[in-house]
């Protein structure tokens, strides 16, 4: 089929592009600047250069492209540094990019006989924060995040709203994990940001570090992401790993890994303090997701089962 792929010099994009390529798909790769045209055509597409806040830009890029599906990887969390304290601040474009920049992208699918239309999510803290330690898609969102994360929970709350529910084709959310992997902030590589303050000590284990989160290496994100121009029906799906983890596990795992000294661990109101209200929440509070929908529906495995085995065999 012919994909378009909004955001394709992206972690993600990077390798969602050559596996739809092996899949013998023909991929437009949009990007935001001209002087990564030539990365796009070295991942095996053909690049369109357009800002996805400019409706026309948007519009015509897709035009001339005419695919029969949509891909919408487009954030904005590689262009400055992470700042768990102020995340609110990391992630203003994205949520522009989730709410404008889909609205744009939709238009121009529309427009063009788009069949299909697969964006992204996450999965994670926004969930529902009582109850049992792993949710499914049919949990509900976390009706009063705290206050640096509403933006974020609302943007996403919209994304997945208006993909869904479309009217002229199949609308896929995928609520990935965090990513880790070449090119994402886990890694060993210049873009591996959390990796120097574990190394360091400076990224702790707060409060009881009881916070489930979900992984996925971002290679089999992306393996998901092709399964999904595919097939699968509307709606959402969770593409995360087969082990949930506490931070109390898995911080000290990715430090052995790295194999740096082991975290340190501070009381819940003196990392409040250190990390805000947001990443002790976080730290403590925040949910994991349950692949098993994703599994079923779209036929997908990840390559790597759990973070045991992705941190020791996946980080570079």
């Amino acid at each position: 089929m012919k994909v378009f792929v909004a955001g394709a010099t992206g972690a993600l994009g990077k390798q969602l592009v050559p596996q739809l390529v092996a899949a013998g798909h023909d991929v437009v790769g949009m990007t935001r600047s001209p002087a990564k045209a030539d990365q796009v055509r070295a991942l095996g597409a053909r690049p369109a250069v357009a800002d996805a806040l400019d409706p026309d830009a948007v519009a015509a890029a897709v035009a001339d492209a005419e695919p029969e599906v949509i891909v919408h990887q487009l954030t904005a969390l590689g262009e400055g540094t992470f700042d768990l304290r102020h995340i609110d601040r990391s992630f203003a474009v994205t949520n522009r990019l989730r709410t404008e920049g889909t609205d744009h992208l939709l238009a121009a699918g529309r427009a063009v006989g788009a069949k299909r239309f697969v964006a992204q999510s996450y999965a994670g803290w926004p969930a529902l924060r009582t109850g049992g330690p792993v949710k499914d898609e049919d949990d509900p969102l976390d009706p009063d995040p705290p206050e640096r994360l509403r933006a974020m929970l609302d943007a996403i709350r919209y994304l997945e709203q208006t993909v869904t529910t479309i009217d002229w084709g199949v609308g896929i959310v995928l609520r990935y994990g965090g990513f880790y992997g070449p090119g994402t902030y886990v890694s060993i590589d210049p873009e591996g940001e959390l990796v120097t303050p574990v190394r360091k000590r400076q990224f702790p284990v707060v409060g009881d570090g009881g916070g489930v989160w979900s992984f996925i290496h971002i290679a089999d994100a992306a393996a998901a992401t092709v399964a999904a121009v595919d097939h699968g029906a509307p709606g959402l799906y969770n593409v995360v790993d087969d082990e949930p983890a506490r931070v109390r596990d898995w911080l000290p795992g990715l430090a052995q890994a790295i194999q740096a000294k082991p975290p340190r661990h501070l009381p819940r109101w003196l990392g409040r303090l250190m990390v805000g209200q947001a990443g002790t929440v976080m730290m403590t509070e925040v949910r994991g997701a349950s692949n098993a929908k994703a599994k079923r529906e779209l036929r997908w495995q990840p390559h790597y089962p759990n973070w045991h085995v992705g941190f020791a065999e996946g980080l570079r």
